[in-house]
C-alpha cells in the first residue's frame, strides 16, 4: 500500500509529433507542496494539464493508490482542482457568482459552508462579492481563482503561474496563502517559474528542462543548491 496522494511514472506527451514532455516521473506525499519550477516551454503547463487529463499522455498516474481515474469529471470528483494559468474567470459575472460556480459538483447546504469558508479566507473578496469580477486587481483576480478552485473541496489543488504578471508584493501574499491551504489538508502541486519564491514554501522540488526531470529533492536542498542559484534562483535580493 502506497503512502502517496499522487504518482506519476514515465510520463510522455505529444503535440502531433513533437513530444514534449520525455517520461516524466515524480511522486508527492498527502499533505505537502511540491513544485515543479524551470524556464518557460520546459514543459511545466504540459504536465498540470496531463494530470488533470485536459490533455492525452501515456505513462501511469496513480491517485490515492489507485489508477487516476480517466475522464477530468472524474478526477475532479475525486479531489483534483487545476487553477489554470490564465485564471479563467467569467469577467462579466459577480466574484459571488463565480465563487458558487466552483462548487457546482456540492449540494447547496455544502456551497453555502465552504463560501462562508472562503470569504473568511479571502476578505477582499467578502467585501467585492457584488463587484464584476473583471473589475479586479490582478491579486485579488488570483485570490478569486484560489477561492473558486476551493469550492470544490480538492484534496490535490494543481496551481499554475499564481504569482504570473503580479508586483512582488501581491506575490508574497498569494503564495503565503498558498502555503496556509496546507492547513486545510489540500495538497498542492505548484508549478512557478518563480524558483525562489516556490521553493520557500514548498515540502520537495523538482527542476524540468525541455520536458525532463534533471533535479529533484528536499526543497531546502534545491534552493541552496550552487547549479541552481545562477541559471534559475538568481541571487537573493535584499528586502525592501
Amino acid at each position: 500500500m502506497t503512502d502517496m496522494l499522487l504518482e506519476v511514472d514515465g510520463l510522455h506527451v505529444s503535440y502531433g509529433k513533437a513530444e514534449v514532455l520525455h517520461g516524466i516521473s515524480l511522486a508527492m506525499k498527502p499533505g505537502s507542496i511540491l513544485t515543479v519550477i524551470g524556464a518557460n516551454g520546459a514543459g511545466k503547463t504540459t504536465l498540470l494539464n496531463a494530470i488533470m487529463g485536459l490533455i492525452p499522455s501515456t505513462g501511469q498516474i496513480r491517485y490515492n493508490g489507485q489508477p487516476i481515474p480517466r475522464t477530468v469529471e472524474a478526477r475532479v470528483a475525486a479531489g483534483l482542482c487545476l487553477v489554470p494559468e490564465k485564471r479563467e474567470l467569467f469577467g462579466t459575472m459577480t466574484v459571488e457568482d463565480n465563487i458558487e460556480l466552483g462548487g457546482f459538483l456540492r449540494s447547496k447546504h455544502e456551497r453555502e459552508q465552504m463560501q462562508e469558508e472562503v470569504y473568511q479566507r479571502f476578505p477582499r473578496l467578502a467585501e467585492r462579492r457584488k463587484q464584476l469580477a473583471g473589475t479586479l486587481s490582478g491579486g485579488e483576480r488570483q485570490m478569486l481563482a484560489l477561492a473558486r478552485a476551493l469550492m470544490s473541496r480538492p484534496r490535490l489543488l494543481l496551481l499554475d503561474e499564481p504569482s504570473l504578471g503580479l508586483a512582488p508584493k501581491i506575490v508574497a501574499d498569494i503564495l503565503q496563502i498558498v502555503a496556509e491551504l496546507r492547513t486545510t489538508g489540500v495538497s498542492i502541486l505548484l508549478v512557478e517559474q518563480n524558483a525562489r519564491a516556490a521553493l520557500e514554501i514548498a515540502d520537495e522540488g523538482y527542476l524540468v528542462e525541455l520536458g525532463e526531470v534533471r533535479k529533484s529533492g528536499p526543497a531546502a536542498e534545491l534552493a541552496n543548491d550552487p547549479s541552481l542559484m545562477e541559471g534559475y534562483l538568481g541571487r537573493q535580493d535584499s528586502e525592501d
